[in-house]
């Protein structure tokens, strides 16, 4: 479609009437942009060691290292919460986990109505034998810090972490109840 003068001249216009921003945001700087951007680096770079080599994605593993560090069952909302994804994503790992038979549902003493997850022995073998690959990858990720550095880091991100209200330890989650 042929732009006619008046089109030119009305843009031109409009062009002209709005404000040119002084200051932009830029991404780069922009520390929850930062944060995404390292997260899911990190999070693809650790991926290669339970994906590629036993078929498994970052929501099942998420379940499988979330009930792995536990001493007992807990719910499938436990899992969601403490790491952040949607329920409807633990819930389809969940479903992938239990055909598996990496994971078992055990009734709750509590609430007979609900369900709790924990690793099957297959589950805890898998568990066992990947996270010292992942706690490596994790060192070689940190490399370019120093160890203080890398305690600095550690007690940073616990200041976010604590300032944004997010339980930091299964404890005390347990304490509050909040899963």
């Amino acid at each position: 479609m042929a732009r006619t003068s008046s089109d030119i001249a009305l843009k031109t216009r409009v062009d002209e009437a709005l404000p040119i921003p002084q200051i932009r945001l830029d991404l780069f700087k922009f520390a929850p942009f930062r944060l995404n951007r390292l997260a899911a680096e990190v999070s693809a770079a650790l991926s290669v060691e339970y994906q590629e080599r036993h078929g498994l994605d970052i929501p099942a593993w998420r379940v499988i290292a979330t009930l792995g560090f536990r001493n007992d069952a807990c719910s499938a909302q436990y899992v969601a919460q403490c790491t952040r994804t949607h329920k409807s994503t633990i819930s389809r790992a969940v479903t992938m986990l239990l055909h598996q038979g990496l994971i078992e549902r055990v009734e709750n003493e509590a609430d007979r109505r609900e369900f709790r997850l924990r690793l099957t022995k297959k589950g805890r073998t898998l568990y066992e034998e990947l996270f010292p690959q992942l706690l490596r990858r994790e060192d070689e990720i940190l490399a370019c810090l120093t160890a203080q550095e890398r305690k600095q880091f550690s007690a940073l991100l616990g200041k976010i972490e604590q300032s944004l209200d997010l339980i930091q330890t299964s404890e005390e989650a347990d304490a509050k109840q909040a899963y």
